[in-house]
């Protein structure tokens, strides 16, 4: 979108119009219906071992066996792959994706999610099946989000062909990715991209902008985050990694000691938004202070730098590791911001990451519900569709007025973040000053709020859409329980539940704060 589609996501232009154009920029048909669609791994690329093809393009290990062959009178008999695992537009397939889109979504949003839809659609829920498999990173369809421009779809426009949208687009886009059957694993593989350039597109450097951000949007490099530590958790102000200032060689640098964990895409990032101490916690006025952000290179040739990947429960495509720092050197120039002003500034990714991952929930959500509910009126028992029983119907159905009322909070927070980045760049820094504190408050507390309701709506439709499947929904080419084992991330990460309700009784109920 940035480079080749942002000038066709416009407000007042045809929806038809803007979505051609859109199409037509990336290559793919503006009208996705189901189709047959090959895998989009190179042919050459060799196969771990002998499967057997699909017809939607996915692959079946040796001796798995075939989905519902005769099961009795009355049943219906389904041979190796229901018709609604052919890849579309939708979660697995053209009609079971559920579109809740047009009354929520604003004209540019629901181009958004248009546009991202049909570059998903090149990637099957059978494709992603094998990268959870395989724990193998999902490169291509990072590559082919940013060849559309998509990873600067909430960058200022002119700053790295930025689209000059918001996080609410950005939102849009993430649950697209989520629901288009790629799950956590699509959304986590860009997730970082889109909200931890936030600080530095606020700001950083002029150079440090034209140097990144470019860069980023283009696909060529990709950023993680660097915040969370094992000994300090959601404490986030006690953080133990010290970035110490010394000079040598005439030049000014800092070294990095400490450790940071669950960093998500690590092993393939060329740069990290770091969190350190860089005053001791003992020399400041309050804990916020003396913390600082830099954007640094992640050299795994340069001494002083080490990681280990965690082996997950889910999301196996996307790789989460402990990342290591003992006297690690980076310039003094890869300061982001104020020296000591690290957290203040860091808020804006971190109210940013919460608006995403509740739209990447919801995405979960949809995909796991609209795949139970297609199953439900697939499945036949005793001679009739088992969502004719309300047993079935009701768990649906309330899952799926949870996930609506998750969406109109996610949206709400997300425009309010995108309304306060307005505000506070159009007013002085006298009244920025004055004004930031609520207007941070606001937004946090919007946006914790749409990340807890989204977390726990997408758990519930995904433990449901399982339980609908029966014996089936243990079944990996149903595709249900690789979503049920996603859905635990937005409920931990970042910030835990408990948490999540703390903050909202300090805040907005005035309670004591209990920790």
């Amino acid at each position: 979108m940035s480079r080749r589609l942002g000038n066709q996501i416009r407000l007042g232009q045809p929806h038809s119009a803007a979505l051609a154009a859109a199409a037509a920029a990336t290559n793919t048909p503006a009208a996705v219906t189901p189709r047959l669609i090959p895998s989009p791994l190179p042919q050459s690329q060799p196969r771990p071992h002998k499967h057997k093809q699909f017809p939607y393009g996915g692959y079946q290990p040796p001796n798995s066996p075939s989905l519902y062959r005769n099961r009795g009178r009355g049943e219906r008999a389904f041979t190796t792959t229901p018709r609604w695992l052919v890849s579309g537009a939708g979660a697995g397939g053209g009609d079971s994706i559920l579109d809740t889109s047009a009354s929520h979504l604003t004209e540019t949003e629901q181009m958004v999610r248009d546009g991202v839809l049909a570059v998903c659609a090149r990637f099957p829920s059978a494709w992603w099946r094998e990268r959870d498999e395989l724990g193998a990173d999902p490169a291509e369809f990072h590559a082919a989000l940013a060849a559309g421009g998509w990873l600067g779809v909430a960058l200022p426009e002119g700053l790295a062909s930025g689209s000059g949208l918001g996080i609410a687009e950005a939102t849009a886009m993430m649950q697209a990715i989520a629901e288009s059957g790629a799950g956590m694993a699509g959304a986590q593989a860009v997730h970082a991209n889109v909200y931890a350039t936030q600080p530095l597109a606020r700001f950083g450097t002029a150079e440090q902008r034209a140097s990144v951000l470019p860069r980023v949007v283009s696909g060529q490099w990709r950023v993680c985050f660097g915040v969370t530590e094992p000994d300090a958790g959601l404490d986030t102000l006690r953080l133990k990694t010290v970035a110490r200032k010394e000079n040598g060689d005439g030049n000014e640098y800092y070294r990095v000691t400490g450790q940071k964990i669950w960093i998500t895409c690590a092993q393939v990032a060329r740069k990290m938004m770091l969190l350190a101490r860089t005053t001791p916690l003992e020399h400041v006025r309050k804990p916020s202070e003396g913390l600082s952000l830099f954007c640094v290179d992640l050299d795994r040739d340069a001494p002083g730098l080490a990681m280990r990947r965690i082996k997950k429960m889910g999301v196996r495509a996307v790789d989460a590791n402990e990342v290591f720092f003992d006297d690690y050197r980076i310039p003094a120039d890869t300061l982001v911001g104020p020296e000591g002003q690290g957290f203040r500034v860091v808020l804006h990714g971190m109210n940013a990451e919460r608006c995403l991952l509740a739209g990447e929930a919801l995405g979960l959500g949809y995909a796991a519900l609209g795949r139970a509910a297609q199953y439900a009126r697939e499945r036949v028992v005793f001679g009739r569709p088992i969502g004719q029983n309300q047993g079935v119907a009701h768990p649906l159905a309330d899952a799926w007025m949870q996930l609506e009322a998750a969406k109109l909070a996610t949206y709400h927070a997300a425009r309010l973040y995108d309304q306060s980045q307005k505000q506070s760049q159009s007013q002085s820094q006298q009244e920025t000053t004055s004004t930031s504190n609520a207007s941070v408050t606001a937004v946090g507390v919007a946006a914790n709020t749409a990340k807890y309701l989204a977390a726990e709506a997408a758990f519930r439709a995904c433990e449901r859409a399982v339980l609908a499947h029966g014996g089936m929904g243990y079944a990996v080419e149903y595709d249900v329980e690789r979503w049920l084992r996603e859905c635990l991330v937005p409920r931990i990460a970042p910030v835990s539940r408990e948490m999540i309700m703390n903050y909202v009784a300090e805040k907005v109920l005035r309670l004591p704060r209990s920790y």
